[in-house]
């Protein structure tokens, strides 16, 4: 959501800031056009998992992510602990259609993400849903928006937008995404299920400039049900790296090489 390129992960999900105009809902999300063309995204970043805020795995991740017209490629690569080193996940987002696959070394084959219910899965044990890593780069015409208010969030005044999905088979019946005024930063987005009950909260701080770009370090995903949270420390991160096409491939998923 806020440009096309919001990407999970850094895992999941580094979310990439913009600026926005002030007028309207749809304006403030879409932003003004970017000084800085971002194509490709290389990233390594350490995942935290924890339980009523008590630590209980660490994953070290490795990200690719590149973007054309109409086509979204993403793959992600578990380097650490050695338990699930060697897990590769590789989501293509085409003309409308994703395909998301993921390589367990457990069980030395592919599987293929499908139906609605295996979306609604946890990526690895994550907060993040396979869903999710999908739905955060999806291309902001696919929401409807409204200005709800402003108030304040960590001290600083905010916007406070409403963004419904158009397709009513979405896992989320809504998002409310809360853009600071002044800096334009995406710094909370709050999940709602087709109940309309809040189910999941993310929240993006650290902003740091990355080539030119304002970049959130720290990007944390909580689950309200099961008091979990997933938060994503970037290590380091690279704007339009050279990635090899063979990256985003079957077989590079599959044999890592």
């Amino acid at each position: 959501m806020m440009k096309k390129l919001l990407m999970f992960c850094s895992l999941l999900l580094c979310c990439i800031a913009v600026l926005f105009a002030e007028e309207t809902a749809e304006e403030i999300i879409k932003g003004k056009p970017s000084t800085v063309k971002i194509e490709t995204i290389g990233t390594r970043a350490k995942m935290e998992i924890q339980r009523n805020g008590t630590t209980m795995a660490e994953l070290l991740v490795d990200q690719y992510s590149v973007q054309k017209e109409n086509d979204h490629r993403t793959f992600l690569e578990i380097k650490a602990p050695a338990n699930v080193k060697g897990t590769r996940f590789l989501m293509i987002a085409k003309d409308g259609i994703t395909d998301q696959r993921i390589y367990l070394p457990s069980l030395g084959k592919v599987r293929r993400i499908t139906g609605e219910s295996e979306g609604t899965e946890s990526f690895l044990g994550t907060d993040f849903s396979y869903n999710d890593i999908s739905y955060l780069q999806r291309d902001s015409s696919l929401d409807t928006y409204k200005m709800l208010r402003e108030e304040e969030y960590g001290g600083v005044l905010c916007y406070v937008i409403e963004g419904v999905p158009k397709d009513t088979k979405s896992e989320y019946s809504k998002t409310n995404v809360w853009v600071e005024k002044s800096t334009k930063h995406l710094v909370k987005i709050a999940f709602y299920d087709r109940k309309n009950v809040l189910v999941k909260i993310m929240e993006m701080s650290n902003y740091e400039a990355t080539q030119g770009v304002d970049t959130p370090r720290i990007t944390k995903m909580t689950t309200i049900a099961t008091n979990t949270a997933t938060i994503i420390h970037i290590i380091k991160m690279q704007y339009n790296m050279n990635i090899p096409d063979k990256i985003f491939t079957p077989r590079y998923l599959e044999q890592g090489r």
